[in-house]
């Protein structure tokens, strides 16, 4: 049997040194080595999107690697792709690292310096366990998931630009195509989801911060089931407990909601923290809201760049929804691309507060009226992003999903319309 092998080595002489030993190994098929973490998780939902034959056997994990430290990102890959023996390389061999690996999800630790033996050991036992799961997972009952639900974030340029409505209403159109959708407040020190969805619920994500394997249980017990259909994981009511939820229980609760939900919906707020960007790092797509003003296209500039400083996503990588557009403003979602780097939604959101105000004011976000402009454009962006459900009849090309993309609500740009006239014309 030949064994694919997959390593994860930053360090360009160390990743050298690997691709020697393992070109070596007999029956052994090794790929070219990722350079970081991204690179590592990317690869792999690639792959198990296609099929879970195109994954490796083993994946090596070298304790350099980065922006994710080596056993965060071991733990991720246990949970995203179970079919999958994941090795730590490392030159800790202490008792204690040896012990918080396999609590990680590693099938065997190789110690530095290489050695033949001990590579060539620790590959066929992964291996062997990688194949056993296979097989369990083709003849049983159980489906594998692959590379779990999609991750998006929504995030605010600056306070008030309308990053919950944003993500609350785009859940929601999740859920009424059909998918399964958790909405998460990460806005850890001012979330409002759970006011602006009239829930009261003693449990928030600081329940998930200290618990090290997060069971379908533990999780359930956290989540509110709100009568819409959302499960919410709601932010604290004492702000100061948000230092309680760091970047490494964020990352686990982020990967057990994956794991379990089609979609995952997160809010992070206008604030970063360690938290809401390992959030931002790990989501499928990063929606930044912006309004059409000065202030909050300087805010949504500074916010990306911010990004690209601390290596948590490219500018190029993040898509910028203009809310509260009006046709004559002078700042076009064209200028807000240019200024910001990033890709600006089709979908505009139209400046129409008087039609929330009601629901808002009462936490009854969730009974905005179907005929809201602002709902539709809403509603027509979940479609953009990809995250609902489209009928089986209209997967051929034969309807579009028009419910999800009214045109009533939502405001294309300005290049699109004139493409448009000018075929017309």
């Amino acid at each position: 049997m030949t064994t694919r092998i997959l390593p994860a080595v930053g360090d360009i002489d160390a990743a050298r040194s690997v691709t020697t030993l393992l070109s070596q190994l007999p029956d052994a098929e090794p790929a070219a080595p990722v350079t970081d973490s991204t690179q590592l998780i990317d690869t792999l939902a690639r792959l198990a999107g296609e099929a879970l034959d195109d994954l490796p056997e083993v994946v090596l994990v070298h304790e350099r690697i980065g922006p994710v430290p080596a056993l965060e990102l071991i733990r991720e890959v246990s949970l995203r792709f179970p079919a999958i023996g994941v090795v730590l390389i490392t030159a800790d061999v202490t008792p204690g690292l040896f012990s918080s690996a396999m609590e990680s999800g590693a099938r065997g630790v190789i110690t530095l310096p290489l050695s033949y033996e001990e590579l060539a050991s620790r590959v066929q036992s992964a291996a062997q366990w990688a194949v056993g799961v296979r097989r369990h997972l083709t003849t049983g009952n159980d489906v594998f998931t692959g590379p779990g639900g999609t991750v998006v974030t929504v995030s605010g340029a600056k306070g008030g630009v309308g990053a919950t409505v944003t993500a609350v209403q785009i859940a929601l159109a999740s859920q009424k195509s059909g998918r399964t959708v958790a909405l998460v407040d990460m806005d850890l020190q001012t979330g409002d989801i759970g006011s602006y969805l009239d829930v009261q619920f003693r449990r928030s994500i600081v329940d998930l911060s200290t618990i090290t394997d997060i069971s379908p249980r533990v999780l359930s017990d956290a989540v509110f089931s709100h009568g819409t259909g959302l499960a919410l994981l709601l932010a604290p009511n004492e702000g100061e407990s948000a230092e309680e939820v760091s970047d490494r229980s964020a990352r686990q609760i982020v990967s057990a909601l994956r794991s379990r939900y089609e979609i995952v919906v997160i809010d992070c707020g206008s604030q970063l923290q360690g938290a809401s960007a390992a959030a931002i790092e790990m989501a499928d797509t990063a929606l930044l809201v912006t309004t059409p003003d000065v202030i909050a296209v300087r805010g949504a500039k500074r916010v990306v760049r911010m990004w690209e400083r601390l290596q948590i996503r490219k500018a190029e990588d993040t898509i910028t929804l203009v809310n509260r557009f009006i046709r004559s403003t002078e700042i076009q979602p064209q200028l807000i691309e240019k200024i910001t780097g990033t890709t600006t939604a089709s979908t505009a959101v139209p400046a129409n507060f008087k039609e929330l105000q009601a629901v808002v004011d009462a936490g009854r976000l969730h009974e905005l009226d179907s005929k809201s402009t602002v709902k539709q454009a809403l509603w027509a962006l979940a479609g953009e992003l990809g995250i609902v459900k489209v009928p089986e009849k209209e997967k051929n090309g034969a309807k579009s999903i028009a419910k999800f993309k009214n045109d009533r609500g939502s405001i294309g740009r300005r290049r699109d319309r004139d493409a448009r006239n000018r075929q017309t014309t």
